[in-house]
């Protein structure tokens, strides 16, 4: 009786890899819930970013979608994701997915104060400065200008 859980008490501890992609699609799917609505211009904008992000087939980019919705329905808060982001990623990748967070939070054309909060918060979290967060505001607001 005691022997499974000694062997797993013994056993060593597998590290844990982060998924950096995972981490991305949840943090994108968490902006997009901001504001209590997800349609299909933010759902649109999701699978358009993590598709030029990461180089995925649309099949690719639904699994990972349908992962990340999972995660950020049980997840209870983004550190961990954040951590993992901050620790895996450059800092100019890292910019690069703050920019991709503004894509999500103007996709519905409103920008909601939940999703500005998340933003900063994301920002802070994984070690963007704020003007470098307000320099990818301004840039996703420059494409939207000319469209």
């Amino acid at each position: 009786m005691f022997k499974p859980l000694l062997r797993l008490l013994s056993a060593p501890e597998v590290p844990k890899v982060p998924d950096l992609k995972l981490s991305v699609a949840v943090l994108l799917l968490e902006a997009a819930r901001q504001d209590d609505s997800f349609d299909e211009k933010e759902r649109a904008a999701i699978r358009h970013l993590l598709t030029a992000r990461f180089n995925m087939s649309p099949e690719e980019c639904t699994q990972l979608m349908t992962a990340g919705e999972a995660r950020a329905a049980e997840m209870v808060q983004i550190h961990g994701h954040t951590h993992a982001i901050a620790e895996g990623m450059t800092p100019g990748e890292r910019i690069h997915l703050i920019e991709m967070l503004w894509e999500v939070a103007y996709a519905d054309g409103v920008l909601d104060p939940e999703e500005d909060l998340l933003i900063r918060r994301i920002a802070s979290l994984i070690y963007v400065e704020d003007r470098e967060r307000i320099h990818a505001r301004q840039r996703v607001l420059a494409r939207y200008n000319k469209n």
